[in-house]
C-alpha cells in the first residue's frame, strides 16, 4: 500500500521533483532488522543514490518523517502504510482500516508545489495510552478518559504555540485531526472551536469508509483535504500520537492540477467485500485448514538478487519497464487446486500492446465471474506468499475500472 501511494504521488508530480531520499513509516513492518524502505525503493525503480530509510514502528513516526522531510534542502518521498489488527469483537477491529499514503516534499523554495509549508509546532508527552509489545498482533489500551485528558491538553498547547498571524494566516480553512484515540480527536475539535475562532470545521476522518489506518492516517487525511481545497487556502494538520504535532500549509494555484489520477473517493468506491472468516484468516486470527498442496518453496536470496530489476521493478531487457504499462487479457484459467489462502486463483496471459510483451500473471482484486478476454489490466505490486519468514513480492494484474 505504501508503494502504491508513492507511485501515485510520483505520477501526479509529473517528474517535477526527483527524490534523493525515501522515508517509510508503518506500525506493521514486514521485517525487523531488515530495512523495509529498500523494497519500496526497488519497486519504484529509484536511483541507487537515493537513500531508503525506515522512520520507525510507531504511529508518530509518520508525522516525524514528514517533519524531517519539510526541513531538508532536497526532495524527499515520505510513504506510510499500515495494517490495523484488532481482536474479534473489539473496538480496534471495527474502527481499524488498512491504507497507504505518500507525500512528495520538495526542498527547493522555488519548486512548483501544490502546498507551501508555513510552519509547525510540537509537544512531546510520555504517558501510557496505547501499546503493543513486539510479536503481538493487536494493541492494548488504557481507560479512554485518561488518554483523552492528556491528548486534549497536548493538542491545545501545540495549537496555541502556533502563531498563525506570524505565519501570514488569518484563518484556517481546513482542519485535519488525526490520531488513534478517536474520543480525544473529537474532544480536541470541540475545544479548539471554543479557544480559536479562526478554525474551520474538521475534515472528515474517513472513519465510515476507510477506518483508522494508524501511521497512514495523517498523510491520508491531508491528501483528502488537498483534494477538496482551492488555491490560497490554509490547511492545518494536527496529529495526536504520544503528544501532538501541528503542521500548517497553504495551497497554491497548482492544487487542482496535480491531483492523483484516482481520488480517495474513487478508490473507496472500487473496493469490494471480504467474508469475515477470510478476513480473520488473512489477519492470522483464525487458523483454517491449509490447502492440501505442498507449500511454496522459500525464495532464493541469490536468485532474487540476480533478477532484482525483473522481480521487483518488472523490467526486462526485451520489453523494458512494464510496471507502469497497461495490458489486456489474452486468455485465462481458474485454478482451484493451487496453494493459496484466497482460492480460487485466476491466472491470465496478458498482452502489452505497446511493447509487444506477453506475460503469465495472477489476477487480483477480481471475481472469477467478471474476468473476460480483452479485459484491460494494470500492474500492482503484491505479496505472493510467505515461507520461512521470507515474503515473496512480485507483480499481479488488476482490472482497470471506472475512474482509473
Amino acid at each position: 500500500m505504501a508503494f502504491e501511494a508513492a507511485r501515485s504521488a510520483l505520477r501526479a508530480a509529473g517528474g517535477t521533483a526527483s527524490p534523493d531520499l525515501l522515508l517509510t513509516a508503518t506500525t506493521s513492518p514486514p521485517y525487523l532488522d531488515k530495512t523495509n524502505a529498500t523494497l519500496v525503493h526497488a519497486a519504484l525503480r529509484l536511483d541507487d543514490a537515493c537513500g531508503a530509510w525506515d522512520a520507525g514502528a510507531s504511529v508518530r513516526s509518520a508525522v516525524g518523517a514528514l517533519r524531517l522531510a519539510l526541513q531538508r534542502p532536497d526532495a524527499t518521498l515520505v510513504a506510510s502504510g499500515d495494517v490495523r489488527i484488532g481482536l474479534p469483537g473489539g473496538g480496534d477491529e471495527s474502527a481499524g482500516g488498512d491504507a497507504g499514503a505518500a507525500l512528495l516534499v520538495s526542498g527547493d523554495a522555488d519548486a512548483p508545489v501544490i502546498a507551501e509549508y508555513l510552519g509547525g509546532s510540537t509537544v512531546a508527552a510520555e504517558f501510557i495510552d496505547r501499546w503493543r509489545t513486539p510479536g503481538a498482533t493487536s494493541s492494548k489500551t488504557w481507560e479512554e478518559r485518561f488518554g483523552e485528558l492528556q491528548y486534549v491538553d497536548a493538542g491545545v498547547r501545540a495549537w496555541k504555540s502556533l502563531d498563525l498571524a506570524g505565519l501570514g494566516v488569518d484563518r484556517v480553512d481546513h482542519l485535519v485531526i488525526a490520531g488513534l484515540h478517536e474520543r480525544a480527536c473529537r474532544a480536541l475539535a470541540k475545544k479548539l472551536g471554543s479557544v480559536a475562532t479562526v478554525v474551520a470545521p474538521v475534515v472528515d476522518d474517513l472513519a465510515s469508509t476507510v477506518g483508522n489506518p494508524g501511521a497512514a492516517q495523517p498523510a491520508l487525511l491531508l491528501t483528502a483535504a488537498l483534494e477538496a481545497a482551492r488555491p490560497g487556502e490554509a490547511i492545518a494538520l494536527l496529529v495526536l500520537a504520544d503528544g501532538a504535532d501541528v503542521l500548517l500549509f497553504r495551497t497554491t494555484d497548482l492544487v487542482a492540477q496535480r491531483r492523483a489520477a484516482r481520488t480517495i473517493t474513487q478508490q473507496v468506491a472500487t473496493g469490494g467485500d471480504v467474508a469475515y472468516g477470510r478476513y480473520l484468516a488473512w489477519r492470522g486470527l483464525l487458523q483454517p485448514e491449509p490447502p492440501r498442496r505442498p507449500e511454496p518453496a522459500r525464495v532464493s536470496a541469490p536468485a532474487a538478487h540476480r533478477n532484482e530489476d525483473w522481480k521487483l521493478g518488472l523490467v526486462s531487457d526485451e520489453a523494458g519497464a512494464l510496471a507502469d504499462a497497461r495490458g489486456r487479457v489474452a486468455t485465462f484459467t481458474v485454478d482451484r487446486l493451487v496453494y493459496s489462502l484466497s482460492p480460487p486463483v485466476v491466472f491470465a496471459v496478458v498482452d502489452f500492446p505497446e511493447s509487444g510483451a506477453r506475460l503469465p500473471l495472477e489476477l487480483t482484486d477480481v471475481d472469477e465471474s467478471e474476468v473476460a478476454i480483452g479485459m484491460e489490466v494494470e500492474m500492482v505490486f503484491r505479496r505472493l506468499g510467505t515461507t520461512d519468514g521470507i515474503h515473496n513480492y512480485f507483480w499481479k494484474a488488476r482490472p482497470v475500472r471506472g475512474g482509473d
